[in-house]
């Protein structure tokens, strides 16, 4: 038994660390996944530049040209999202028969 490390704490709990030992391991890493996504730049979607940042829940705001637009809660294009973008028709693009 004396070749066996303990693992060292708090490097998977990351930023839910500060929630301690409460609420589970399963819970505390859900946190830390949203967070992870949440706080990270995404694509803007009208320069094309990932500069997208969270301003506040569904609040999503482009640093680059100042473009604000709703989106989801923790992600700025929810999967939801995706698919209504597509069946959505497109103003310049007509069907032709």
């Amino acid at each position: 038994m004396a070749g066996v490390k303990q693992k060292t704490k708090g490097k998977i709990s990351g930023s839910a660390g500060r929630f301690g030992p409460r609420y589970g391991r399963f819970i505390r890493k859900r946190v830390v996944e949203v967070e992870r996504i949440s706080r990270a730049r995404h694509p803007c979607p009208r320069c094309d530049t990932i500069s997208v940042k969270r301003e506040g829940t569904g609040i999503w705001r482009c640093r680059k040209c100042g473009f604000r637009f709703a989106g989801g809660a923790y992600v700025p294009v929810t999967p939801n999202m995706k698919m209504a973008k597509r069946s959505i028709e497109r103003p310049g693009m007509k069907e032709e028969g």
